[in-house]
């Protein structure tokens, strides 16, 4: 379990945390998000004991890790962002010098490296140096050096960042499989990526925590259902000013303009208005093609951008 209570950081006069509070419990996967300069890095630097709290208090599985840094730390596996590794090692090599780093017992640290680096799926590249392997395998050995000590934690600052979709994928069932095992706290600008593999999702902006719940809770808390694509041929660009008769259309926005001259739009309603009988009727009678009309779905990327530009107001 992580328990941040009342923490902040402050460099000068610049307040980079302000006074934050949540708590992640044993066996949960996290999303830590958050806008560039938000504190989210800040935040995961203070949980990793990398830098001291100006305020409040982080314990790591029941040790404060201000009072008791060595036994915090030793619960927690870091990968951090740029796959830091010796490339003049083997995978194997690599792997158990991390071993010898973190004082694994002797006795049992070859059958602990061979388990580790069977978990990541790095059997088959085991002889090979870090420097030849594709960006997805010095991931999965980054991630292999996280693990390596028995964490009950593992901090994952961009485990995607690079990646094709094929090793994005690997990448997201690894992480998935490890969080049956250990609690995970995942830094990601992939907000895809944090809705298929987080339960949960903390969101930072300016320095405070804004939301703090389920992807799933999030985008319904923003979703407006009634919101609609819609894709026309509007040769006269007659539609705004349709729009603007329509008393229940809030808000219409060009999506993207196509190659064969059609357009399409983003139309936000008032809530519990059906918008799609009267824009279509209204569109019919200025000779406005419809070539597509679909319902929006809301995406944890669509909740991220209105709870920050909602923080920013």
């Amino acid at each position: 379990m992580i328990e941040v209570k009342n923490v902040t950081k402050k460099y000068g006069k610049v307040v980079a945390v302000d006074k934050i509070s949540f708590t992640i419990n044993d066996g949960e996967i996290i999303g830590l998000l958050g806008p560039n300069g938000a504190g989210k890095s800040t935040t995961m630097n203070m949980i990793t004991g990398y830098i001291e709290p100006t305020e409040g208090t982080i314990i790591i599985d029941g040790y404060d890790i201000s009072k008791k840094p060595k036994k915090a730390k030793k619960e927690i596996g870091y990968m951090p962002e740029g796959v830091p590794l010796y490339t003049d090692m083997t995978v194997k090599e690599f792997v158990t010098y991390m071993a010898e780093i973190k004082k694994v017992d002797r006795k049992t640290r070859k059958e602990k490296v061979e388990k580790i680096i069977e978990e990541t799926g790095l059997k088959d590249v085991e002889k090979k140096l870090t420097r030849n392997l594709s960006r997805g395998y010095k991931q999965r050995v980054s991630m292999a050096g996280a693990l390596v000590g028995e964490p009950k934690i593992l901090i994952l600052d961009e485990p995607t960042v690079g990646l094709d979709p094929k090793q994005i994928t690997e990448i997201r069932n690894l992480i998935k499989e490890l969080g049956k095992t250990h609690t995970i706290i995942l830094s990601s600008h992939i907000l895809s990526e944090v809705s298929q593999i987080c339960q949960k999702v903390i969101i930072i902006n300016k320095g405070k925590i804004i939301a703090v719940d389920t992807p799933e809770n999030l985008e319904n808390k923003v979703a407006n259902k009634n919101d609609i694509y819609v894709t026309v041929e509007d040769l006269e660009n007659k539609i705004e000013e349709v729009a603007k008769k329509i008393k229940e259309i809030s808000k219409i926005e060009l999506v993207k303009e196509n190659e064969d001259k059609t357009k399409k739009y983003l139309i936000e309603s008032e809530k519990d208005a059906d918008l799609r009988k009267i824009l279509f009727q209204e569109l019919a009678k200025e000779n406005i093609t419809i070539f597509e009309m679909k319902k929006a779905d809301t995406t944890l990327e669509d909740a991220f951008m209105k709870l920050i530009e909602g923080g920013e107001k």
